[in-house]
């Protein structure tokens, strides 16, 4: 046996080494999303620009399913073991990641909207405030993803229909029940829901079928997110291709007979004396009860205002790439829209892309658009002009005014992505309100506490329950082990019979229920049904609930077996649930409540810029530089020994940064009321990052509960099964009387 000894502490010594090695990346991966948060923060990204995921870090267990299932790179990450948001303006609501969160930690939400004056003022049922049966849905709202155009558009049909059902019958030649304009998402989704209810409709159209999903380039992939279209059913697949989403809609609509009618702008919309709507269009007027303006926000081209931009090669949306291979092109702008046509020129073969951008940097783009041009720039295949306007546009040349000059660039073909100009003021004719004070205000989720009150409820009455049973039946449950054979009750309450066989079964099955959560919570799981927190809610009930049912059944006696091992390692599992679910999740909120507070230091540094104007530039870069250093000490160090010795040094470091500051300051004649100013901010961000990394330190110690949690686990699976089969064997050799 003198092999056990060293095969022990050969595998403590490498699981320790792992432990380390995994510690180690686990900080550089906080560390570059604590920076990448900053420089979001700096770039503008860190704001939604209309939706954004609300975390809620007192239920929020770090997880990282919302990571992995949010389709747009780099919107969440994990920070100090809890998801954070990093580039909010990535977020275009596809609300996946509130979908998957098993603990209900993620609402998504509108941002701050208060002051916005490109939103309209609706009803929740879509309505436009103050103008009675006119309804908007799609992208004039707002929201762009095509799932939410759908439901908006199937929302207002089902609202029209409900009204029209409590109103007495009319004529279809008096008035029709709902105009639809436009054709894209929302407004096939509520023709086709009109059509479902019976309702007196037409749909007009002013461009091509599928709205601004008709002007995607070719073969763009649309999500569409898991969604039910109005009489055609679920729709079977996620993605499509631009081309096979609008063959599909167009399927529905001529299956259907939709009264639809292409080529007619809407130029206005007054209202009769009796109420009814009269929409004006380029083709004529129709009378209805209801209007549902289902229109896009692209309006009008922005144009440039250059010379020569009136010419034939100027365009101002790429349907197709593969159309200018081997030629000269310029891609005027720095949106989203504008990388992808520029990428997607530069993939063509002899293509010769130049992209002109009036900023110094980009910003606010998708991740894989950022990736994208930066893989491209570094590849030379896309030649990108910061801080450029285009000057002059000729037939075979453009003129670019940068910084550095003039430059004239050989040019075939000129792709203008500057925006558009909303149809506001034409909304605004028809009777729709961009006022923020008529809007409601937005009510952001609150701090709901862990959310297992149900769960617990439930356990707690099991709890009582157990309790009471136990008390009834001291008289066996108080005599020792050896003795309760001669008890009458041992005949129904022992393990093999009666109530202690139930019990036992009892827990099996909850421990079976408690491990299907495993299975539901898969990504591609086989178990698709319920909700993730509705199976949260019941793992945390199955489990305490296996373990009083395993109690009972062992007769509150834990036995030198493999069931009494099992009933221990239940108890391990218990005990680490609950460090899991509350003690580690205090943790983890205090260490990003020091992190928000040090963001805001930071952020507080940065704008002395704009508060000093232009006066002592050299000592506000001298100071964040250093306090920028004081920070970084200590705080993200892979190293336990750099932080312990930091933190012993903190003091002293202090100290000598604040008396290099002062130094400096009065070497440069800055007023003293500002360099104590500079000195408060380098105070607090100093105090906070070391409590941040205080935090951080306890959380890593408390990490380990997880890896017990899922260990253990498998132990008592490996037992349960153990002490199964030998109770089987044992009744089958004839031991159950």
């Amino acid at each position: 046996m003198s092999w056990i000894a060293p095969t022990l502490l050969a595998c403590v010594i490498t699981g320790v080494l792992v432990a380390a090695w995994a510690r180690r990346a686990e900080r550089s991966r906080m560390a570059r999303t604590a920076e990448e948060r900053v420089d979001a923060r700096a770039r503008g990204s860190h704001e939604a620009r209309l939706q954004h995921p609300h975390i809620d870090l007192t239920r929020c267990m770090g997880c990282g399913l919302c990571v992995e299932a949010c389709p747009e790179d780099g919107v969440l990450d994990v920070l100090h073991g809890q998801a954070r948001v990093v580039h909010g303006a990535r977020c275009v609501g596809h609300g996946r990641c509130a979908e998957v969160c098993p603990v209900d930690a993620i609402a998504v939400a509108l941002g701050d909207v208060s002051e916005r004056t490109d939103l309209p003022a609706l009803e929740d049922d879509f309505e436009a405030i103050g103008t009675p049966g006119l309804f908007l849905a799609g992208e004039v709202t707002g929201f762009a993803l095509v799932r939410t155009a759908i439901a908006q558009g199937t929302a207002v049909a089902r609202e029209v229909a409900r009204r029209r059902a409590g109103e007495p019958a009319r004529s279809e030649a008096d008035a029709l029940d709902l105009v639809v304009v436009g054709c894209g998402p929302a407004g096939i989704a509520c023709s086709l829901a009109a059509h479902e209810a019976d309702l007196a409709f037409e749909v007009i159209d002013q461009d091509r079928f599928g709205g601004t999903v008709a002007h995607y380039p070719r073969q763009k992939l649309v999500m569409t997110q898991p969604v039910e279209l109005p009489v055609h059913g679920k729709l079977e697949r996620t993605t499509y291709t631009k081309e096979e989403l609008i063959e599909l809609w167009r399927d529905v609509a001529e299956r259907h007979h939709l009264p639809l009618t292409e080529g007619e702008r809407l130029t206005g919309i007054s209202r009769d004396l009796d109420g009814a709507l009269r929409v004006h269009t380029t083709g004529g007027e129709r009378r209805a009860w209801n209007v549902c303006l289902a229109l896009g926000r692209r309006g009008t081209p922005r144009k440039l205002g250059a010379p020569g931009e009136d010419a034939c090669k100027v365009t101002y949306e790429l349907l197709d790439a593969r159309a200018y291979a081997g030629q000269s092109v310029l891609v005027v702008g720095g949106g989203d829209s504008a990388i992808e046509a520029a990428l997607g020129l530069g993939l063509q073969p002899g293509t010769r892309v130049t992209l002109s951008y009036r900023k110094p940097a980009f910003f606010r783009l998708k991740a894989r658009n950022e990736a994208g041009i930066r893989d491209a720039i570094a590849g030379g295949a896309i030649d990108v002009r910061f801080e450029s306007s285009v000057a002059r546009i000729e037939e075979d040349t453009v003129t670019l005014e940068t910084p550095g000059g003039a430059a004239e660039l050989p040019n075939d073909h000129v792709f203008v992505f500057a925006g558009g100009i909303p149809p506001f003021e034409l909304l605004e004719e028809c009777g729709v309100s961009f006022d923020p004070s008529l809007r409601r205000p937005v009510e952001l989720p609150g701090e709901r506490g862990s959310g297992l009150a149900p769960a617990l409820g439930w356990a707690l009455a099991l709890c009582l329950g157990v309790l009471a049973w136990t008390l009834l039946h001291s008289g066996y449950y108080d005599a020792p082990a050896h003795a309760r054979g001669d008890i009458d009750a041992h005949a129904w309450l022992r393990p093999a019979r009666g109530v202690g066989l139930g019990a036992g079964i009892a827990a099996v099955s909850a421990v079976v229920l408690n491990l299907s959560y495993l299975l539901r919570r898969a990504r591609n799981g086989p178990l698709r049904f319920g909700s993730l927190r509705a199976w949260m809610t019941a793992h945390v009930a199955t489990g305490i609930s296996a373990f009083l049912m395993a109690t009972v059944h062992g007769g509150f006696v834990v036995r030198d077996t493999a069931g009494g091992h099992a009933i221990l390692a239940m108890g391990v599992l218990v005990t680490t649930g609950a460090i899991g679910r509350y003690l580690y999740a205090f943790v983890p909120r205090a260490a990003n409540g020091r992190e928000l507070h040090l963001e805001e230091v930071q952020a507080r540094l940065a704008g002395l810029d704009g508060e000093w104007e232009a006066d002592h530039p050299e000592f506000r870069a001298h100071a964040r530089d250093e306090v920028a250093r004081l920070v970084a000490e200590g705080h993200w160090s892979r190293s336990l020994w750099r932080r312990i010795g930091a933190a012993m040094g903190a003091e002293r470091r202090l100290r000598g940064v604040l008396a290099v500051l002062r130094e400096k300051g009065a070497r440069e004649g800055v007023p003293a009321a500002r360099v104590a100013d500079v000195l408060a901010l380098a105070r607090r961000a100093h105090r906070v990052s070391l409590a941040a990394a205080r935090f951080e330190d306890l959380r890593g110690m408390l990490a380990g509960w997880r890896y017990l949690h899922r260990w253990v686990a498998l132990l008592f699976v490996l037992l349960l099964v153990v002490h199964i089969a030998a109770a089987l064997r044992y009744a089958n050799l004839g031991g159950l009387p």
